[in-house]
């Protein structure tokens, strides 16, 4: 699909086990059965950059979901989004997503789900097919678990894109993640660009690297054709 793809989005709730998250739900108009992409928010919460971000993978034949794991709040403000992310416990943030991926596989129009995130959401992006089967993940930037055996419990080949000069998630931590998916026997990839930390967000500009966050886009569209599309190409 192309830029000018059609496309619906807005607000919306997944629903599943009893359970309910609040979210935003972006899909390509008159597609009968598509791949789905969970597509998890930063610490600032689900920020219109996020929603846009959905949008983008809407137009390249996605279905695309991204849960509000703060239940509605959303700041600019460092401080905030730092006691936002803090207040959040993983345990939750895990439920919230493994509702939605419930939601998507009760959907008969979703034929496979993976998930991408950044910062906060690269996290839990990371951590979500240790918990509950995917079929890839492509998380930006988050962080790597101190203690690597849970990834022993990945359920999908996984695309990690990081930062060779983000001072948050180091390289140290990015080795670390590949040495695991080796010992694991886990496929995977850590791609490192030449980038600051949040290079792919483009709302800003302190952090933003043009350059990198288009390979990097184009290298997640190539991952996600691979793992959720049989192949099939999709351009955004």
């Amino acid at each position: 699909m192309s830029d000018e793809a059609q496309i619906t989005s807005g607000e919306t709730t997944f629903a599943a086990g009893g359970k309910e998250v609040r979210g935003f739900l972006a899909r390509p108009e008159g597609a009968e059965r598509a791949p789905a992409v969970v597509v998890v928010h930063e610490w600032w919460g689900l920020s219109d950059h996020i929603k846009d971000v959905a949008r983008r993978f809407a137009r390249a034949g996605y279905i695309a979901a991204a849960p509000d794991l703060y239940d509605g709040a959303v700041t600019r403000d460092e401080r905030e989004a730092s006691r936002l992310m803090g207040a959040l416990p993983q345990e939750k943030a895990l439920d919230y997503l493994q509702t939605v991926v419930a939601d998507l596989r009760g959907r008969g129009e979703v034929t496979s789900v993976g998930v991408t995130g950044f910062c906060m959401g690269g996290t839990f992006a990371l951590l979500l097919p240790c918990h509950t089967r995917l079929e890839a993940a492509a998380p930006f930037y988050g962080d790597v678990p101190a203690d690597t055996s849970i990834l022993a419990r990945l359920s999908c080949p996984v695309l990690f894109v990081g930062g060779a000069r983000d001072n948050w998630i180091t390289v140290d931590k990015m080795g670390r993640l590949d040495r695991a998916l080796a010992q694991h026997g886990k496929e995977g990839e850590v791609k490192i660009y030449d980038a600051g930390h949040a290079f792919f967000n483009d709302t800003r500009p302190e952090a933003y690297e043009p350059s990198h966050a288009r390979d990097a886009w184009q290298r997640v569209l190539d991952f996600f054709s691979r793992h959720l599309r049989g192949g099939k190409a999709a351009v955004a």
